[in-house]
């Protein structure tokens, strides 16, 4: 599990490498007028939000950090992505049946859930490939190249029937 996330998380590193920080911070792609970096930033805020309460089995999705710096510049970002990587592989020998609550604000108010831990990693990565597919629209209107086919793609959407 901790590889396949690392695998996707390196995904966006390849992306910041080959961008410029204002491709990186351009919020002119309609309609939602965000920024790559305000996607990565928030990618990596889950992910935070996951070590910073690990210790404590109390994880607080809401207490993002929201680091402006990851968001406007590609070196920061990729600096957040690094760290996170290396908190990451650290979980290598966590027990992913661990039980801790979540919560989060859903709309109307927060909600606390038990998890695993197993399970909050494969949320935040789910939620990693649903924000990379977000920045993919915004990189094809930016006229950007995708750091390789599989980029914001779910392992199990059915690639055949996207390319008949």
């Amino acid at each position: 599990m901790i590889e396949a996330i690392e695998k996707n998380l390196q995904r966006g590193i390849q992306l910041l490498e080959c961008i410029t920080d204002e491709a990186y911070s351009d919020t002119s792609i309609a309609p939602y007028y965000s920024s790559i970096g305000s996607h990565m930033r928030h990618i990596l805020d889950v992910f935070d939000c996951v070590f910073e309460g690990l210790p404590f089995a109390e994880i607080n999705l809401i207490n993002r950090k929201r680091n402006h710096q990851a968001e406007i510049y590609t070196e920061k970002g990729i600096a957040y992505f690094n760290a996170t990587i290396k908190k990451l592989q650290l979980l290598k020998t966590e027990n992913l049946d661990k039980i801790i609550t979540v919560s989060d604000d859903l709309g109307l108010g927060v909600v606390s859930a038990n998890y695993t831990l197993a399970a909050i990693l494969i949320q935040a990565h789910s939620h990693a490939i649903h924000h990379f597919a977000s920045v993919g629209y915004i990189i094809s209107q930016l006229g950007i190249e995708f750091p390789d086919e599989d980029f914001g793609f779910n392992p199990t959407t059915p690639r055949g029937e996207l390319l008949g």
